[in-house]
């Protein structure tokens, strides 16, 4: 079984993931969405939102997993015995940056990254971006999963 794990603060999952995770599951035989945990991050949404956003979205795919973990994305990856590690790219900045991190944890484990570009319409989302419209109290429901909803 060709098993990949998708990484992520998902804080909140926006189109652009969403189309990667899509897109990936003909590569795939499951996906493991993994919501990384960082106490010393601030999120907008509870662990537990961004978990139900997910689960919610992909409810209809049983190839796709929600989990949670904390830690090294690739000892989460040899816990769940995936070989992949599956990111998506929107521009050259996001390319170097993800470069140095598949490097390094093809280094420290045989677990290869595959990278997918993100639909040239969904480029410019960023859970960043999507933040920033909801703070400022913008219509962000074209940004994200109709299951992200406050």
């Amino acid at each position: 079984m060709r098993r990949a794990v998708f990484p992520g603060s998902f804080d909140p999952i926006t189109l652009g993931h969403y189309d990667i995770i899509e897109r990936g599951l003909g590569l795939f035989d499951e996906i493991i969405i993994a919501i990384g945990v960082n106490a010393d991050k601030k999120y907008m949404f509870s662990l537990e939102e961004r978990k139900r956003f997910i689960e919610e979205a992909f409810k209809d795919q049983p190839q796709i997993k929600v989990m949670t973990y904390s830690g090294l994305t690739i000892e989460f990856c040899k816990q769940q015995q995936a070989q992949f590690i599956l990111r998506g790219l929107r521009n050259p900045a996001d390319f170097e940056f993800e470069k140095a991190i598949a490097h390094t944890n093809r280094k420290l484990s045989e677990i290869e990254t595959v990278f997918l570009l993100t639909s040239s319409g969904k480029s410019y989302i960023s859970s960043s971006i999507v933040r920033d419209v909801i703070r400022n109290n913008g219509d962000y429901t074209g940004l994200v999963p109709t299951t992200v909803r406050i």
